[in-house]
């Protein structure tokens, strides 16, 4: 795997947080804009890897074989049969102990960097400036993941949907290895009746105080 410059010059990590389909990472996205931050989307390397498994490779291996070209394409990897497999192999630990270090030196390259997934502020990055745990009812994510899907042109029913965020609710909070839980430190921001904007303003908000409070110490 491609190794990323680390420096904690300048350095300044937003660690975003929660379930499938809360809005992490429509805001990580919106957070890094706007700060002129880099964004990584880090259910994309477990995605990726999944996609791997599903063409026939092993768990670990495809992990730490695993190169920037796979993430190349994002949309490629967002469907329902992938989803699923980076859920399964997320569960391994030597799969998430391969793709630790890229992580952790994406988040204190200088200038800063934002990065949502499942495990980033209690365990990627447990030190980070801003740690955000972002969820909704598995209701209301249902519904928005349906949309997409069926937006992308995929067949697929509110129903199915749901059983699919429960379970994989169910599989990322039961790990043995780096669950999804909210870290002690981290704000939690519920988007189930936010808008996007008002969602990311918030977000944006959190970010900014912890930025004049560095400052000021």
């Amino acid at each position: 795997m491609i190794a990323v410059s680390q420096s904690a010059e300048n350095s300044f990590t937003v660690a975003i947080d929660g379930p499938a389909a809360a809005g992490k990472g429509t805001i990580g996205r919106a957070v890094a804009a706007h700060f002129g931050f880099a964004h990584l989307d880090t259910g994309l390397l477990y995605r990726a890897v999944g996609r791997r498994v599903l063409a026939g490779e092993e768990a670990v291996a495809a992990a730490r074989a695993l190169e920037p070209s796979d993430m190349a394409e994002p949309e490629a990897l967002r469907t329902a049969a992938i989803a699923g497999a980076a859920s399964e192999v997320a569960v391994i630990p030597e799969v998430r102990a391969a793709l630790v270090e890229f992580q952790r030196a994406f988040a204190r390259r200088a200038g800063g960097a934002v990065l949502d997934g499942r495990d980033i502020g209690t365990v990627i990055c447990p030190e980070a400036e801003v740690k955000l745990f972002v969820t909704a009812s598995a209701e209301v994510r249902a519904e928005r993941r349906c949309r997409e899907l069926q937006a992308a042109g995929h067949a697929t029913d509110l129903a199915t949907v749901l059983d699919e965020v429960r379970a994989r609710d169910a599989r990322d909070a039961g790990r043995s290895t780096a669950p999804m839980r909210a870290a002690e430190d981290a704000v939690l921001l519920d988007t189930s009746e936010m808008s996007v904007e008002a969602a990311v303003a918030a977000a944006i908000g959190v970010v900014s105080a912890a930025r004049e409070g560095g400052r000021g110490r």
